[in-house]
């Protein structure tokens, strides 16, 4: 079969499209399943770039959707040969993925193959993000940084789905229009304007107040605009650094901006108690197959051309979701 590989850590020049052995069948938990789309995301760059660690060669991709070919034992009282899913799982980035049973989810009916590779990295750390890091209710203001992003067009959309008030920044009138559409309230195009403003504008729109919330994946550029965005007990939540890493912050920075709260939360904390992902996912189909939450116009590209999924990625031109597809699909 054929997959995305990473022999050593650096640009996408690093990645190589080669064939390797077909994932078998050997625990009773585990699935083989052939993949129809995948998912692609920022953690994926790191670990190709060697932010992020991982043991080398690898196959990259933590997310897809397909087809089961095979079933360990134990997995096969739940799941079956041929069954719709998707998961959550190392080496998605071929045509073939070995997935353990507890990280495999099975496709409702009018929940397509796009939409299942789409949500479970993604989907499951919007909802985190709106259900356990910060509980977004109706009387909460948002604001969500580079809401045209992957991350950021599921985020609008959980959060109108909660009821919350949604300000966001994009960086071109195009993604201005694809927010708009998801149900922000406000849009900011920061490039109409001076990025060190933006807390201003923020409380201008927000009736001189700051927001209760930032989801802030962009990182560098923006960190400091969305600490000055929040109101007294705020809470920044840093979920990315698009635009590079943070510095590191004095406390009392903290402090004197009214005692605002700080976190870098991370989705394998959230999906540790057993049932957890379950749970999300249950949801988040939940949304999906209600109309609430969907896939605004992915970005498809041929599996074999991964490296343009990153270099969209890290030239922050990508417009939503990108997926991968395998040749034979």
């Amino acid at each position: 079969m054929k997959a995305i590989r990473v022999s050593s850590t650096g640009g996408v020049d690093k990645m190589i499209y080669e064939s390797i052995a077909k994932p078998v069948v050997i625990k009773d938990t585990d699935v083989l399943i052939r993949n129809h789309y995948i998912g692609v995301n920022f953690i994926d760059t790191y670990h190709r770039s060697g932010l992020y660690k991982l043991p080398m060669p690898f196959t990259l991709g933590r997310e897809g959707s397909g087809v089961i070919e095979e079933v360990g034992a134990s997995a096969a009282n739940k799941l079956k040969v041929g069954d719709r899913v998707c998961y959550f799982s190392p080496d998605s980035y071929a045509d073939f993925t070995l997935v353990p049973e507890q990280s495999v989810f099975k496709l409702p009916d009018n929940v397509d193959f796009k939409s299942g590779a789409a949500f479970p990295l993604q989907g499951m750390t919007g909802h985190y993000l709106v259900r356990s890091t910060f509980k977004l209710e109706s009387t909460h203001t948002c604001l969500i940084q580079a809401g045209a992003g992957g991350l950021g067009q599921i985020l609008i959309q959980m959060a109108k789905i909660l009821g919350a008030k949604v300000i966001t920044t994009v960086s071109t009138p195009e993604k201005e229009e694809i927010c708009k559409k998801l149900g922000a309230d406000i849009v900011i195009n920061y490039n109409q304007g001076n990025l060190e403003e933006l807390s201003k504008v923020v409380r201008n729109f927000n009736e001189g107040k700051g927001v209760d919330v930032v989801y802030d994946g962009v990182g560098a550029s923006t960190w400091r605009q969305s600490l000055l965005s929040l109101k007294p007990l705020g809470m920044l939540c840093l979920v990315g650094n698009a635009s590079g890493p943070v510095p590191p912050i004095d406390p009392l920075l903290l402090s004197s901006n009214g005692s605002l709260f700080l976190t870098r939360p991370t989705l394998a904390h959230y999906i540790a108690e057993k049932g957890s992902m379950e749970q999300r996912m249950s949801e988040i189909f939940s949304w999906v197959e209600q109309g609430k939450l969907v896939l605004s116009n992915p970005t498809i590209i041929d599996l074999e051309k991964a490296a343009d999924a990153h270099n969209l990625l890290e030239g922050r031109a990508s417009k939503g979701k990108i997926l991968l597809k395998p040749a034979d699909i």
